[in-house]
This record gives structure tokens, C-alpha cells and sequence, in this order.
């Protein structure tokens, strides 16, 4: 794909303003928001390799591209690049196993092929645009919770609940509701999340890929337990959740950097 001139992108950008936000994953927010974060902590390396593809635009202004093409049907092979979908309360070890074994390309083999078309130079610069537009989306993807859900409901979708009386389902609530519910824009948000010393980072995008999957999963299991189809959520929902949700959103901007600078290096 050729990077589009720019009446195209902006043209594109606002068509994807008029879609509901509650057919995206983390919403347009959330994926910027881990977009802005990463951005400040890229290596000089990455940067420049970045650069390269994109020119002077932001991570954030990509972060949706691969939510965007949804509406085209020769993409629609790629819908399972956004989730995958295990049982459980599984230990950790299982789970990371389950992981390896899944069937086919999904969340989990595709960020591990995306950066590897990064790191290749001998790639066109166009296969390697794409790449960094999905690597910048499917870190987002992983840190939602829900995209690490479970099959027979698919991520929550088929789970009912009530925010603020509004009828949705539990992963569309993850998606947008939650997030927009906290009233700021992309850049507010991330600025708001982004204070923590470099120790503290450091230990927040510690581990590997695996890891984080577990991670993402064991998030997914306190989401499950707390909502309950049909539940009846507000206030308390927002006291028990906004460490939880600022968190991932913080971590995911911190994991993008990390894998991209690994991905440059």
C-alpha cells in the first residue's frame, strides 16, 4: 500500500470520525493515546528508521489505519490479526503454551511477523509502512483486555451490560465507553498517564511478548468476573477499573516503543 497524498488521509480520517467508535478496538482515543505515549520513548535509532516510512507524522495518526479498513472486504482475512481468544482463569505457563498453539494468523503471530518485516530492509518501504501501521494498532489490540477474551463470547461481545443505564455489551464498554467516560483527548490522556520515572517504566514494559499476553489475559479474567451479563454498571465500576484501564493504556504505549526500538535496532 502507497502512502496516500494528503487530502486522501485527511479525507480518510474524517469518513472514520462518522463510523461508531464502538466497532473499534480501544476506540480512536485509546489507540492514540498508546500511539502518543510510545512516540516519546522511541530510541534515536527508531526515530530515524520511522522517519523514514512516515515522514514527520506521529504513531498516533496511524494508530486506527488498521480499524479503518475494516470496511474493505479484500481485509476482512485480517480480522483475526486483532484478537485471540483462550479459556479462562488459565495458569500462566498454559496459557502461554495455549498461545503457541493457536491455529492459523492471529494477535500473537502477526505482531511477532510484524516486526520482523520492520527489522528487514531488504523489504519494499511500502510492506514496511503497513507493517508499522499494524505493529502500532495490534500493540494497542493487546492491551485491551478483552482482545485477549475467550471464544464463546466472543471477547465480551455477546456479554450485555448497562453503563449508565445505556444498554452495550461488555466489549464495546472496554473499547470506547470507559475510555470516553474520563473526558480527555488523545493528548490530554496521554500526557495525564505518562508522569512515571524511568525506573518505573522500565519495569511496566519489562518481559517478553508472552508475557504480556499473560498479562493482558489475567486482566481479561477480573474483567469477566466484575461484569456479568446483564450487569447494571456506573460509579462503582469506574472506582474498581480506572487504575486497571489507565494502566493498560500506559503499558501499551511503553510496549509499542520497546518493540519498535528492538524491531530498529
Amino acid at each position: 500500500m502507497q502512502k496516500l497524498p494528503l487530502f486522501a488521509r485527511s479525507l480518510f480520517l474524517i469518513l472514520a470520525l462518522v463510523v461508531a467508535q464502538s466497532a473499534f478496538s480501544w476506540g480512536l482515543i485509546g489507540h492514540r493515546v498508546v500511539g502518543r505515549i510510545a512516540q516519546s520513548h522511541l530510541s534515536k535509532k527508531a526515530k530515524k528508521e520511522i522517519k523514514k516510512l512516515i515522514g514527520s507524522e506521529s504513531l498516533a495518526w496511524w494508530a486506527n489505519w488498521p480499524d479503518f479498513i475494516k470496511s474493505d472486504s479484500t481485509n476482512k482475512i485480517k480480522d483475526p490479526w486483532h484478537y485471540v481468544d483462550l479459556p479462562g482463569h488459565m495458569p500462566k505457563d498454559s496459557f502461554i503454551a495455549a498461545l503457541k498453539l493457536l491455529p492459523g494468523k492471529n494477535l500473537y503471530t502477526q505482531i511477532i511477523e510484524m516486526k520482523k518485516q520492520l527489522g528487514d530492509y531488504s523489504l519494499p518501504v511500502t510492506q514496511r509502512r503497513e507493517a508499522l501501521y499494524w505493529m502500532i494498532h495490534m500493540i494497542g489490540d493487546l492491551h485491551q483486555p478483552l482482545h485477549v477474551g475467550r471464544d464463546e463470547d466472543q471477547g465480551g461481545n455477546k456479554i450485555t451490560v448497562y453503563w449508565f443505564g445505556q444498554k452495550t455489551n461488555l466489549h464495546s464498554l472496554w473499547d470506547t465507553k470507559f475510555i470516553e467516560s474520563q473526558s480527555f483527548s488523545y493528548s490530554e490522556y496521554a500526557s495525564e498517564l505518562d508522569i512515571r520515572s524511568r525506573e518505573e517504566n522500565e519495569a511496566l514494559s519489562a518481559g517478553t511478548l508472552e508475557d504480556w499476553f499473560a498479562d493482558s489475559h489475567e486482566a481479561s479474567d477480573r474483567i469477566y468476573d466484575a461484569s456479568p451479563d446483564e450487569a447494571k454498571l456506573g460509579y462503582q465500576y469506574i472506582y474498581q477499573f480506572k487504575d486497571l484501564l489507565d494502566t493498560q493504556l500506559h503499558k501499551g504505549g511503553l510496549r509499542l516503543a520497546k518493540i519498535l526500538n528492538e524491531a530498529f535496532d
